[in-house]
């Protein structure tokens, strides 16, 4: 339990720190925009760099949102089941959600290694694109791991009261 608290931490920190910067660099695109000129010219990579925190930010997210049961679904089913129906269900839901995630997490890999090797790169920043691939990836795997939590009841995301979990303030 330590250890998903910390990855827990970890992922909240990394969100948050990229959602700052992004409303940060933003912001000072805007001013450079009111200032005009060559000034402006030099902060065109702002909206790359956004544009690719975007992408992290959506896809580092994946976990905790499913975790905390914010996905959108159907439960109308779930929710007229009750025993081991719905505990089969349950357990069904968490299977195939798994092998989805981390298929397309290989499907992920497989792209990066193949855009790695064009060496295509970014036009403003200059990074290779395969790192901007990653994102999809470690989303795909954060989520794999809290289906595979569920599944094993370590989480309990179907809860209709969760608010708090264990160690977990907010």
């Amino acid at each position: 339990m330590k250890l998903l608290n910390l990855l827990r931490l970890v992922e909240r920190t990394f969100l948050v720190s990229v959602f700052l910067a992004m409303v940060i660099l933003f912001f000072g695109n805007v001013i450079a925009r009111e200032i005009g000129g060559t000034f402006a010219s030099r902060f065109a990579w702002i909206e790359e760099a956004v544009r690719f925190m975007n992408v992290f930010l959506v896809f580092i997210a994946l976990g905790l949102t499913l975790e905390k049961g914010r996905h959108v679904g159907i439960d109308t089913l779930r929710n007229k089941l009750s025993g081991t129906p719905r505990i089969a269900l349950l357990k069904l839901i968490d299977g195939v959600g798994f092998f989805f995630a981390i298929y397309l997490a290989w499907l992920g890999t497989s792209l990066v290694e193949f855009v790695l090797m064009t060496g295509q790169r970014s036009p403003t920043l200059n990074i290779p694109i395969g790192w901007v691939y990653m994102a999809p990836v470690t989303g795909f795997g954060l989520l794999a791991l809290r289906f595979a939590l569920s599944f094993f009841g370590v989480i309990d995301r179907f809860s209709e009261n969760q608010h708090v979990i264990e160690g977990d303030e907010a």
